[in-house]
């Protein structure tokens, strides 16, 4: 099945591009957005057509002979969602987004106040519209889990979950291929208002004699730019479809855990997953708590290298010349970012390794209650901070773009946004991915470990051993914030 998904990819590619190239070849104007739309659709429901007929030649004959429709039903639910979440991410984020013209609509009178207002609304509006498509998808799953499987399986819900994340990750190859389309955009953008190349003598008429053709400095910029606004969308889009992924399939992975806890789901075990039993209330509060302090800590990173960065800048670039500035200067500022960008990872990892182990120890439906909170928290909060960013992103570009406004007061609100924007998508947002997956990955480790230690040598030991790592974590915790704050002798 996943290498029928993979070849499914492959063909809707091809066929995209042909599609592709015969429409666009000679046009003067285009809308960017329409290919890589097309291609997640037709990849998408390729997979599907595909996930039927793979499941008949394969399991025809399965249970009641209808479970090979039932299944490939399930996976659909998960190959549609990297369909549909895009759709829903485009509402949020597109130039075309009445969202995003909201932004620029509030920047021309409010500012950058009202900018980032307007931004934190489509943050939150994406969140709310993503999270019941996931849960109406997941729902279809778990219905139809409901007609049959429960003859081969113990718990067929969590089994139709699984499903639901293998289609999922069956749109993995052009999730990562329209997500990787955003990079190039704007780093070809970047390049050619680097290269200053209309500024060059005799460019025009070298480009002339060597190539043909009369360059068009301005349409060129123009076309960047729009394509770039293309590429904001569609980085946007690929982040809730791979945070989904991490959610949904660990949903499976915490109930690897809970069968074990439970001893294959024995009731007198099972009520202590409730919010009766204490301990596992109190892990659904700690995974908040982690969530929202790794999206502080990451942000914290960006703003103390960005400081850092523009500090060295006023102090050793003259941005009032015309002159371009040093390979060594450009090379310094590389250096600062970097710097504090591993500070940051390492302060994060550590903290993330060590609370794991800490509440891993504590106890394991605590562990539980924990490892959930930490997938529904950072799913939604992935979703706000990837949209809100990727519609501020967007809006900078249609003052820049179509409304042609650069230089203005409407021009300087909507950078800023940009600016909170960029900590916000391209950060927090999209290293709530690993984190999640890493977080339960371990703690399915780190969970037996700790039951094994307790059955061995005592609950004593455990709780101590839970206290250092729990030490540990917030001396890191301390760290990422108090160690890599801007003094405020130096503000």
């Amino acid at each position: 099945m996943r290498i029928m998904m993979v070849v499914a990819s492959g063909l809707s590619y091809l066929i995209n591009e042909a599609v592709a190239r015969a429409r666009y070849v000679n046009a003067d104007e285009m809308n960017y957005e329409s290919p890589l739309t097309s291609l997640v659709w037709l990849t998408s429901l390729l997979s599907v057509a595909l996930t039927y007929l793979v499941s008949y030649l394969l399991l025809p004959d399965l249970g009641d002979g209808s479970l090979w429709w039932k299944l490939s039903t399930v996976i659909t639910c998960g190959t549609l969602a990297g369909a549909i979440i895009p759709e829903l991410v485009k509402v949020f984020t597109s130039v075309d987004s009445r969202h995003v013209r909201e932004i620029v609509t509030s920047s021309r009178e409010g500012g950058a106040s009202l900018n980032i207002l307007s931004g934190l609304v489509a943050g939150d509006f994406s969140a709310y519209w993503i999270g019941m498509a996931i849960m109406s998808l997941m729902a279809i799953g778990y219905l139809v889990s409901t007609t049959g499987f429960g003859t081969l399986m113990i718990a067929p819900a969590v089994f139709a979950f699984g499903l639901v994340a293998f289609g999922f990750l069956g749109m993995g190859p052009v999730t990562i291929a329209v997500d990787s389309y955003g990079p190039v955009t704007d780093n070809a953008q970047s390049i050619f208002e680097l290269s200053q190349i209309e500024q060059v003598p005799g460019i025009r008429q070298q480009l002339k004699t060597e190539y043909g053709f009369d360059p068009q400095f301005e349409r060129a910029k123009d076309l960047l730019e729009e394509n770039d606004g293309a590429g904001n969308t569609f980085k946007a889009t690929a982040k809730p479809v791979l945070i989904g992924t991490a959610v949904v399939g660990a949903t499976t992975m915490i109930f690897s855990i809970i069968l074990g806890l439970t001893h294959g789901l024995q009731p007198e075990f099972i009520a202590n997953l409730s919010i009766l039993h204490p301990p596992f209330l109190l892990g659904l509060i700690a995974g908040g708590a982690m969530i929202y302090w790794f999206t502080g800590a990451s942000t914290q990173a960006v703003t103390t290298g960005a400081y850092r960065a523009v500090e060295f800048i006023k102090a050793n670039i003259n941005l009032a010349s015309s002159a371009k500035a040093s390979v060594a200067d450009s090379k310094k500022v590389v250096e600062i970012c970097t710097k504090y960008a591993q500070q940051g990872m390492f302060n994060i990892f550590l903290t993330v390794f060590f609370a794991t182990l800490a509440f891993a120890f504590v106890e394991p439906y605590f562990f539980i209650g924990y490892l959930i909170s930490i997938a529904l928290f950072g799913l939604f909060q992935a979703i706000f901070m990837a949209n809100a960013g990727g519609a501020w992103d967007n809006a900078k570009k249609i003052v820049e773009v179509e409304l042609k406004q650069k230089g203005t007061p409407l021009h300087a609100a909507t950078v800023v946004g940009d600016t909170v924007g960029d900590p916000f998508k391209d950060t927090s947002s999209v290293a709530l991915n690993p984190i999640i997956k890493f977080t339960t990955l371990f703690g399915l480790l780190a969970v037996e470990l700790a039951v094994s230690l307790t059955a061995d040598k005592g609950a004593t030991l455990t709780r101590i051993l839970a206290a250092i790592f729990f030490f540990i974590s917030v001396t890191f915790v301390w760290r990422s914030f108090y160690a890599m704050r801007v003094k405020s002798g130096e503000a």
